[in-house]
């Protein structure tokens, strides 16, 4: 039961810090107002490895659906767990999205635009094409678990030249932050068109939380966009773990 605790913490802080940040930017007479997109991508990054860092010797900090199933697509995890972890990611970010309701609550008053609320809590396309969105998904999510991966397996081989095994500190104190610096890599470069879910419980928690929250002027909550940042992130994922699985490094 811990692990699953433990993936609802690290998605719950996650969204904390990255739906917080879009909240930051895109909420009216917010101190962050406007201030763009790379303090969003900075946010979401850090987001990630701060869970990382919470919660990682516990469960492995997946905080992502993505992840799972790809890790568990070349038999790095147990598919018998995949579904207690879904499930545990999907509840965190549902919780961390409340929390960021509650932490802005004067704000949503007095900000008018409905897409502007709504992209506090799920992604929204730029130019919504579908199946070219589904396509940026599928390669933002790709590239996100052939880095993890690739960082993973270098963090348990790191030597100096000395032969001085430094696998330990690299895995337990570089590695969150490698993976926050992937996540924030990936925003600036491919989140563009998307908004880069890269994470199909980072969107379907806090769509959730947006369908049922009392937010005044909120509009739709977009379901007939939301299977993109799910199904597309999934499809990476598996491609993304397959490739790195067939190439070896």
């Amino acid at each position: 039961m811990e692990i699953y605790l433990a993936e609802f913490v690290g998605t719950m802080l996650l969204i904390i810090l990255g739906d917080g940040v879009v909240a930051n930017v895109c909420l009216k007479r917010s101190k962050g107002e406007a201030s763009g997109w790379i303090v969003i991508a900075t946010g979401w990054g850090l987001g990630v490895a701060l869970a990382v860092y919470c919660v990682g010797r516990i469960s492995g900090a997946h905080i992502n659906p993505a992840v799972t199933v790809g890790l568990a697509s070349i038999g790095a995890f147990p598919w018998e767990q995949v579904p207690g972890y879904i499930i545990a990611q999907v509840l965190g970010a549902f919780a961390g999205a409340v929390i960021v309701w509650l932490a802005y609550l004067p704000h949503w008053e007095v900000t008018e635009d409905p897409a502007a609320k709504l992209g506090v809590f799920s992604t929204i396309p730029a130019i919504r094409n579908r199946p070219a969105n589904f396509l940026t998904e599928v390669l933002g999510t790709a590239v996100l678990l052939y880095g993890l991966l690739a960082i993973a397996d270098n963090a348990q081989v790191l030597k100096t030249p000395g032969d001085l095994d430094l696998s330990v500190v690299f895995s337990g104190a570089i590695q969150p932050f490698l993976a926050g610096a992937l996540v924030f890599g990936i925003g600036l470069s491919l989140g563009g068109p998307t908004g880069y879910a890269i994470n199909p419980a980072r969107d379907l928690g806090p769509r959730l939380a947006h369908a049922l929250l009392p937010i005044a002027g909120k509009g739709d909550s977009d379901w007939s966009y939301a299977w993109v940042p799910i199904a597309g992130p999934i499809v990476g994922g598996v491609l993304g773990a397959l490739f790195y699985y067939a190439l070896g490094f």
